[in-house]
């Protein structure tokens, strides 16, 4: 007797509005959904230390805007919440929809890591492999534990790593002119 072969569930952007407003996050990548609790405090605080030089950095040079945990609808099956993202003026505009939701890939997407093979795993293999294919420019692993940065950027069409950074450097970037960061800053 054959058993039935049981089709992954695949969910979508439409199924997202049916979950409750219960402090959960609720991410679909490539269909699959991810659930995660709420981040550890230093999660959060290290969000708030990138923010803020960005957002000085872009308040000094008029260039772009930077925001924490945006929700990043590229489609019915890939539906994100990164921990920052930094968009220029320019292509900002294209991002939004009418809601005042980004539909497109911003330049600079940061995801601080949570604890948990299944986290890490999700934004060092799955997020990555997704900006890398919706058009992300750069893309930033923070790991507040190891204090340290990875740094991704677009290279022949797919983001590679091209540094890891440590308390000692500096963060700095090419689309983000005369930007930099201590990444001794991001962390004590």
């Amino acid at each position: 007797m054959n058993q039935p072969i049981s089709e992954r569930v695949r969910w979508t952007t439409a199924d997202l509005e049916l979950f409750p407003d219960n402090g959960n996050r609720y991410e679909i990548i490539d269909g699959e959904l991810f659930v995660t609790r709420a981040p550890h405090w230093n999660h959060q605080k290290t969000c708030v230390r990138i923010i803020t030089p960005l957002h000085i950095w872009s308040q000094a040079t008029s260039l772009g805007q930077v925001v924490p945990a945006p929700g990043i609808i590229f489609g019915d099956n890939d539906n994100v919440i990164p921990d920052v993202v930094w968009a220029s003026n320019e292509r900002l505009p294209l991002l939004l929809d009418e809601a005042g939701h980004l539909i497109g890939a911003p330049e600079l997407v940061v995801e601080v890591l949570s604890a948990g093979i299944e986290n890490e795993k999700r934004d060092r293999e799955l997020k990555l492999k997704l900006y890398s294919s919706r058009g992300v420019r750069e893309y930033w692993i923070v790991d507040w534990r190891k204090q340290q940065v990875e740094v991704y950027r677009r290279e022949q069409a797919s983001l590679k790593l091209v540094a890891t950074l440590f308390n000692g450097d500096e963060l700095s970037s090419p689309i983000l002119p005369n930007f930099t960061s201590a990444i001794a800053q991001l962390f004590n």
